[in-house]
Order: structure tokens, then C-alpha cells, then sequence
């Protein structure tokens, strides 16, 4: 079966913690759970150390004293990046590769281009996108088989996110 990605949207930071959890609880590794939301506060709230450089391309780095702490400083490849247009953002996990990578320089461009690139219909991606752009938090985990796609899905809705949908991931 080709990767898919079950993908939602939580209101909250500690919402994207308790899902996290949960997450790893089930089984689910930190390489497969991406986080993607805006950096109101410039990052001075959380403690931790920075794990990686932001992205370069179309994507450029903003100075962030650290990273997201607790749960989501855990995640794999967690980084502050200035989306063209759109401001700072803190992603972790495989979406911050695809925000890096082909998707963002794409006609459409910043997160819609990425979300595209994981093979989400580019409107769903719009209106993925506006979400985020009002504080929202884009989960998503990247799932081999039915059975996983079925776990995450439950796990998404049982943590409260909405906008809960399933994409097969573009081959880039």
C-alpha cells in the first residue's frame, strides 16, 4: 500500500501535545508525526534548544532564540521558518522536508503548495492553510497500512481535531 497521510487540525497547543501522546502510545513513531503552526510568540516561550536550521529555498530562516518544548520538542527536525507572505511558523516532523523541498517552490507555494505535494486536493489545502494562518495546529501522521490510517484517524478525533481527512502522498 503507498503512503498516505491522515491529517487534522487542533486548536491548540496542548491539544497538539495530548495527540502527540497519544500518538506514541499507540505505536506511531516521531518520523511520522508532523506539526505545523504559526510562531505568534517568536518562539520566546518555549525553552528548548533548536534542532535544526531552518529550511533554505523558497522558505527562509528566522532567528528563533529555540524550538517547541515538552512533547513537541521531541519530533523529529523541528524548526522556525518565515513563510513568504504568510510569517513564522514552527513545523517538525516531515512536513517541515516538504515545506523545504519541490512543494513550496511550486506555482502555488508556502504551506498550500506543501500540503499539495502530500497529495491533499489543493483546496482542501486552502482552507488547511487559512487555519493555520488563525493559530490553528496542522497534525498529521504519515501511516503505511490500513490499519494505522484507521488508528490515527480515531486517535485525531478522540484529541478533539477537526477537518479530519486522508491523502495519498505525491511521489516527488
Amino acid at each position: 500500500m503507498a503512503k498516505k497521510a491522515v491529517i487534522g487540525i487542533v486548536r491548540t497547543y496542548q491539544d497538539a501535545q495530548l495527540t502527540v501522546s497519544a500518538l506514541r502510545s499507540a505505536g506511531f513513531v516521531d518520523d511520522d508525526i508532523s506539526v505545523l503552526f504559526p510562531d505568534r510568540d517568536g518562539t520566546r516561550d518555549f525553552a528548548h534548544e533548536n534542532k535544526t536550521k531552518a529550511p533554505e529555498g523558497a522558505i527562509g530562516g528566522v532567528g528563533a532564540g529555540g524550538a517547541v518544548g515538552g512533547t513537541l520538542g521531541l519530533l523529529a527536525g523541528i524548526g522556525a521558518l518565515a513563510i513568504p507572505g504568510l510569517g513564522p511558523f514552527i513545523a517538525a516532523g516531515p512536513i517541515l522536508a516538504a515545506l523545504s523541498g519541490a512543494a513550496a517552490g511550486a506555482a502555488v507555494g508556502g504551506i498550500t503548495g506543501a500540503l499539495v505535494g502530500m497529495g491533499i486536493p489543493e483546496i482542501e489545502a486552502r482552507q488547511y492553510e487559512g487555519k493555520i494562518k488563525d493559530g490553528n495546529i496542522l497534525m498529521s501522521v504519515h501511516v503505511e497500512h490500513a490499519d494505522e490510517k484507521r488508528a490515527a484517524k480515531e486517535i485525531l478525533d478522540r484529541c478533539g481535531a477537526v477537518d479530519v481527512a486522508t491523502a495519498g502522498e505525491a511521489r516527488v
